[in-house]
């Protein structure tokens, strides 16, 4: 009798890889079986045509490829199972949320997030989400559709509470699959803006450091260029304006992970502008003067949270094949914040 060795399902922590990874290793007394046949006794609640469905999506991959639903396991062989189930999964009870939505089609719709809302219920943050109001606009819609039939309602990826900008969601399991498998496969363009502290020496660059939890602090991220912790991760910028002190950026995301342009700008010694988490919510750089203090203060208020926004959103429609493209302005209180640098680098350097 055969024993596969089961690594246990390792979470994929990040803020667009929304899945659960199963990684089965083939021992060398297996049998050959069907590929759908063998999960369905490893996966609690799994269901032969789901498991299909997801074969067929490019879900599941057999040493590194994906394979047809009648492919028969051998000896040797890894399995790696990218499922819909997220671990931090609670149910999402609808709630009548007014949304912003940007493109709509029987497929997917294009969401606006205003900074300040939460994208997916948790600990914590039970009721007001994003999604509490995506479940009831499509249950409006659809009153027989749950997380069963959709789950977590077609979320593919998230932003962050205090980030503002453009979210896609699917409205089909099909679509779902379809755009989840764009964000595994990191196909997906998005282009955010950002504030952040000091003046960036060079016009562009790339950040290469894996992104995982902080070891003492679990609430937090950290970069590690080394690669000994963390997921890959990978940010392109460029300079976009300066302003002496602050530094207006482009960031175009090569991977998704949690927090991911904060803890890289960090990184490199560019904290994003009133990011309370990470630091930057106090001055880092700049004079002693109190007049400078109260100005920086003033635009803390005007933007009490991080200076980042997801600007725009590029994938391929699951249905049509079309290139879609969405983009969005700055939210006004950004760049209000943006025009008052603007004046003050311009007034210092008339001095």
């Amino acid at each position: 009798m055969s024993t596969n060795e089961i690594i246990p399902n390792e979470t994929v922590d990040s803020s667009d890889e929304l899945y659960e990874r199963f990684t089965y290793l083939i021992d060398k007394g297996q049998e050959p079986l069907r590929i759908d046949k063998f999960l369905m006794g490893r996966i609690e609640g799994a269901t032969r045509n789901k498991l299909q469905r997801g074969i067929n999506a490019g879900m599941v991959l057999v040493n590194g490829k994906p394979v047809k639903q009648n492919y028969k396991i051998r000896p040797y062989d890894q399995i790696v199972v990218y499922s819909d189930v997220t671990p931090e999964s609670t149910d999402v009870v609808p709630e009548p949320i007014p949304l912003n939505i940007m493109y709509e089609d029987a497929d997917l719709m294009v969401l606006y997030k205003p900074a300040g809302m939460v994208v997916h219920p948790g600990s914590g943050n039970y009721t007001g989400t994003l999604l509490n109001g995506v479940s009831y606009y499509l249950k409006q819609q659809n009153p027989d559709l749950d997380e069963n039939v959709l789950p977590r309602f077609g979320l593919v990826h998230r932003i962050d509470k205090n980030t503002s900008g453009l979210l896609v969601l699917a409205k089909s399991d099909i679509a779902m699959r379809h755009l989840a498998k764009q964000f595994f496969d990191h196909t997906v363009k998005r282009r955010y803006q950002a504030l952040v502290w000091g003046n960036m020496e060079e016009d562009e660059g790339t950040v290469v450091a894996h992104v995982g939890r902080n070891l003492r602090y679990r609430k937090l991220f950290d970069a590690y260029p080394e690669g000994d912790h963390g997921k890959e991760a990978i940010t392109h910028w460029r300079v976009l304006e300066r302003f002496n002190y602050v530094t207006l950026v482009e960031c175009v995301l090569e991977t998704g992970r949690t927090h991911q342009i904060r803890v890289h700008m960090k990184h490199i010694g560019h904290t994003l502008f009133n990011d309370d988490t990470y630091g930057g919510d106090r001055i880092l750089k700049g004079t002693i003067y109190a007049k400078y203090k109260q100005f920086v203060d003033n635009c803390f208020a005007i933007l009490p949270r991080q200076a980042l926004h997801a600007k725009t959103l590029g994938f391929v429609h699951p249905t049509t094949g079309a290139e879609m493209y969405f983009d969005t302005d700055l939210p006004p209180e950004m760049e209000e914040v943006i025009e008052k640098w603007r004046r003050y680098s311009k007034g210092r350097e008339a001095e």
